[in-house]
């Protein structure tokens, strides 16, 4: 199976397009990869109520929680340096082998995770502090694969309006020992989303939809891991957050309880598809 941990590696006369500073303008076209063959146990899935809720923090408060290896992918707001950090929730459905159509499993899953750049590959990445999973297949990540994934119980209570496209309610509620949270979001039609510190909407949009992996400290011997995944480009829209309660983020420092009512941006999509390349790697 390839080594689904690195990325396209900069030239000695072209660093690699992942590289850029997010002041300048990124595409999609330009820098969308087509997906990669699946086998093995890759795994093919649709993301449900899908959320990006992302906070601009000073960097200072990551002291000390990103390995060397990685960097800050920062932005400046208003003169200031400011790295960004998200919740990621989501129902996981129609969860299956990529080479086979069943069985299909559904778990609800929410990842808190840094944006970083990997100075290995010159890759666009995210690192992740960890991810509350509700689903009896727990077992697998957390022991087999030393990924930091915790016990929780998560529930979702949404409506689309007629469309199916917009939410007239997004509930999230997940109760767990490691990470306590609740979610309230709304969407207006006409709301739009402005994005400081990047050059336009899509560049904005490719650098916080569009990392394609995930890296994080091993459980067990706290070395490195990390896993891959392939989507689309995501048709996500803004919406307005009503309440969160993200416990995470307020443990590590990252955000207050206070600060998480005021998000950087927040995104929806009502479902995607993705596909997750697994295995993860152990990283020497």
């Amino acid at each position: 199976m390839q080594d689904v941990s690195r990325g396209p590696a900069p030239t000695e006369h072209d660093a690699s397009p992942f590289s850029r500073h997010p002041a300048q303008r990124l595409r999609f076209a330009e820098l969308a990869v087509p997906r990669p063959p699946v086998s093995g146990i890759n795994v093919q899935c649709q993301l449900k109520h899908f959320a990006i809720i992302t906070y601009a923090i000073d960097p200072a408060r990551l002291t000390g929680m990103i390995p060397p290896r990685f960097r800050l992918d920062t932005i400046l707001i208003g003169g200031r340096e400011q790295a960004l950090v998200s919740a990621v929730p989501f129902l996981n459905v129609n969860f299956r082998l990529a080479a086979h159509s069943s069985p299909r499993l559904e778990m609800a899953q929410v990842d808190y995770r840094a944006y970083i750049i990997d100075q290995h590959t010159g890759e666009r990445a995210v690192w992740f502090f960890g991810t509350t999973l509700d689903s009896w297949t727990l077992p697998v990540p957390r022991y087999v694969w030393q990924q930091p994934w915790h016990a929780a119980r998560t529930r979702f209570d949404c409506q689309l309006d007629g469309s199916g496209q917009r939410y007239q309610r997004y509930h999230m509620h997940t109760a767990s020992a490691w990470g306590h949270a609740q979610l309230q979001l709304r969407q207006h039609t006409g709301h739009t989303e402005a994005y400081p510190g990047f050059a336009d909407e899509e560049t904005a949009l490719f650098y916080l939809t569009h990392p394609l992996v995930g890296f994080y400290h091993r459980l067990r011997d706290r070395q490195l891991g990390a896993y891959r995944v392939w989507h689309d480009r995501l048709r996500v829209q803004p919406a307005q957050l009503i309440n969160a309660r993200f416990a995470v983020f307020d443990r590590l420092g990252l955000v207050s309880q206070a600060e998480q009512q005021q998000p950087y941006s927040v995104l929806v999509q009502p479902i995607n598809d993705f596909t997750v390349y697994l295995p993860p790697t152990r990283l020497e």
